[in-house]
Formats: structure tokens, sequence, C-alpha cells
């Protein structure tokens, strides 16, 4: 079966999502340098909204670029939390200070898509959660860090609620799916309209 549509990430959860969704896909990582394009919006004063639209456009564009024929879906998340926008840890003691500045507090996360077609952009969506940490220990933090690494190394803010990092929440607002990184329900409303999924 061909794909509808590339995935423009190496992101073995995004790819999961579609493929339990029914969407045939197929996943090309695109590189680009995230943390230069993030520094310079910053300083720019870019909303967290805007940077994680800008993040998935680029990422689409480039693998279009490639002259892929189908659907190019690009995809980023951005954590903001009191107008900054935290990256993935790049070491426990990261993920340990991260998580501990969450802790008993609201941030959001914003999960950009968009959508590629013939060198263009044809649709996007930005899916925003709002989530509050619990007042948990210290101990319990250096546990769960020490406990779950390997994982959340890879997750922004330090944390998946699919594994052990739901415990470290006592209220959500927003979906699962726009949780782990990709606004799912909208992209599968946009390409059932378009006829790429039946109706």
């Amino acid at each position: 079966m061909s794909a509808d549509i590339i995935l423009a990430s190496a992101s073995e959860i995004r790819a999961q999502l579609l493929r339990n969704a029914g969407v045939a896909t197929t996943t090309i990582a695109a590189r680009i340098d995230e943390d230069s394009i993030k520094i310079a919006l910053e300083a720019e004063n870019a909303t967290p909204r805007d940077i994680a639209d800008t993040l998935a456009e680029m990422k689409a564009r480039k693998i279009a670029e490639k002259g892929q024929a189908c659907l190019v879906l690009g995809c980023d998340q951005v954590l903001s939390f009191k107008g900054k926008v935290l990256s993935k840890p790049i070491s426990k003691d990261d993920a340990h200070d991260q998580l501990k500045s969450l802790r008993g507090e609201t941030h959001q996360l914003l999960s950009a898509a968009v959508i590629y077609e013939d060198l263009k952009p044809v649709w996007r969506h930005v899916g925003v959660a709002r989530l509050t940490m619990r007042d948990f220990s210290d101990d319990y933090l250096g546990e769960y860090v020490d406990r779950n690494w390997n994982s959340i190394q890879w997750s922004v803010g330090g944390y998946k609620i699919e594994e052990e990092g739901i415990r470290l929440f006592r209220m959500i607002h927003g979906d699962t799916f726009t949780i782990q990184g990709l606004p799912l329900l909208e992209l599968l409303s946009y390409l059932t309209l378009r006829g790429t999924l039946p109706t």
C-alpha cells in the first residue's frame, strides 16, 4: 500500500499514532537546526505558538523540496512556561531542574502540524494542552528521573504522560494526542475532508 502521507520526522510516537488511526505513513526525518532556529525566533520575540508552527513548516518544506509526490506532514512541539520555551533536557540534572520548576505550576504544550503539497503549505494547526503538575516530593522527583531517563530524555519537559510521567500531574486540559505531539483529531478531519481518507 502506498503512503497517504510522509511524516517529516523521526518520531516513532507520531508515526505510531498515524498508523494506529489507519493512515498509511512513511517517515523521512527532516534535518534542521532546531536550536538555532528557536534562538533566532526568540530573539525576534516570537510567541511559543509561532515557534512551534515555524519549526513544523520548515520540516515539511525540507522534505517536500526533495520532490516527494504525496502529502508531507511536518510537526513540532514546544513547552511554554511563564513566557519561556523549554526544550528537551540535555542531562538528568537538566530534567530534574526543569521538572522542579514546573512542580505545582501550570504549563502549556503546543503541538503544531503543517502539511505541504506541491511545495506549498495547504493546511496547518496548532493544538494546545494545559497541564498542571502536583507538588511531588524531591525524593520522588529524583527517583523518577533516574528510573525514566532513557525515555524522558527525548521528550520536551522531561516526561511522557503515557508512562510514569502521568503521576506528576493533578490536572490536564487537552487531548492526549496533542500532549504526545500531534493534533491528530484535527489532522484526520482534514484528511477526510480532502478525500485522502474515506468518509
